[in-house]
């Protein structure tokens, strides 16, 4: 998300390390200045410190709550753009999110592009997002997501995952040693 030069910056915060360190890996890529927090108080700390723009709050951490983050985002930057994240698909917890001052909440897990365009339903947002960022990813690029968050929920187990996916131990090992494909196709 750049524009003339400008860089922007984007808060995430989820207890989820794997989850977040491969989001803010996509974002820093895109030339986002990305910071990372996995509760509360270290959000606070980042927010604190930094002033960033933007913040993906997951709802459900330990300790202090996404929506209790969300009140205190929005309290000590009030010009801060919040989308959320749940992966409990609580209607009503993410709707108290937007009453909050949250833009949009996002069933989990969401990758870089609907994060995005979920931020691109702010007005000003919108005009510096680039629409090239927001193409669909490759074939190969969604598999490989998909793997990596099934090997997340497995605990980094080969077994499980390969018996969840339905496909071969081997397979998913020949599979998970490929690098990971672009996350654009290429033109």
């Amino acid at each position: 998300m750049q524009e003339s030069g400008a860089t922007y910056s984007i808060l995430l915060v989820d207890d989820e390390e794997i989850f977040r360190k491969r989001l803010a890996l996509a974002f820093s890529r895109r030339g986002y200045i990305v910071h990372e927090a996995g509760d509360f108080e270290e959000a606070v700390k980042v927010l604190d410190e930094w002033s960033p723009e933007m913040a993906l709050i997951d709802l459900r951490m330990p300790g202090r709550t996404g929506l209790e983050l969300v009140a205190e985002a929005k309290r000590l930057r009030p010009a801060i753009k919040i989308v959320v994240l749940t992966g409990y698909g609580s209607i009503a917890t993410a709707s108290q999110a937007i009453k909050l001052g949250a833009l949009y909440y996002l069933p989990k897990p969401a990758d870089v592009d609907e994060i995005l365009a979920a931020f691109a339903k702010s007005s000003e947002l919108a005009i510096m997002i680039d629409q090239d960022e927001l193409s669909p990813p490759s074939l190969a690029r969604v598999e490989w997501e998909h793997i990596q968050r099934v090997l997340a929920d497995c605990d980094g187990n080969i077994s499980e995952t390969a018996r969840r996916l339905n496909i071969h131990r081997r397979s998913l090992q020949r599979k998970l040693f490929k690098y990971a494909p672009p996350e654009k196709p290429h033109s």
